[in-house]
């Protein structure tokens, strides 16, 4: 059994409705071999990064930058999970008001500092609400929960 972790921030309705989607596609593509866990990042902790076998993370953008949540969640797991979990397939969605380049930008860096592999490029749902976000966060959701279920990452 795999486990595919989603870490999230979602602080608004419409944060919180792209995590439901989120959810609910993983759950009707009914992967027997797959463990999905949706954890905030307050509550992720080390060993659940260190259990998953790839992580998915989703940001507001705040002021150009990731939330402050994910980067108290990066604060606490970095070194705990530097070592062991280097390799970590990586996905990662911001939900930006403006264009999202800053936080896209400062999640890399620690993610090479981390030495975790990206299997999807960064998903930017930027500038007003469009229903069009969805699909796009489920879409990729889906592929890398099939990815990992079948052993293609």
């Amino acid at each position: 059994m795999k486990t595919l972790l989603l870490v999230t921030h979602a602080p608004s309705p419409n944060t919180k409705r792209l995590v439901d989607s989120m959810r609910l596609a993983v759950k009707e593509l009914s992967l027997n071999e797959l463990n999905f866990d949706v954890k905030s990042c307050f509550d992720t902790t080390p060993e659940h990064v260190n259990h998953c076998d790839a992580i998915i993370l989703f940001t507001p953008e705040n002021l150009g930058y990731m939330s402050g949540a994910m980067k108290d969640f990066f604060d606490r797991i970095y070194y705990p999970c530097l070592e062991e979990k280097q390799g970590l397939p990586l996905a990662l969605i911001v939900r930006a008001g403006h264009d999202g380049t800053g936080t896209v930008k400062s999640i890399t860096t620690i993610c090479t500092g981390l030495k975790w592999q990206w299997v999807q490029p960064p998903l930017v749902c930027k500038g007003d609400w469009q229903e069009a976000f969805i699909p796009q966060c489920t879409e990729l959701i889906s592929t890398v929960a099939v990815s990992l279920d079948c052993g293609i990452i």
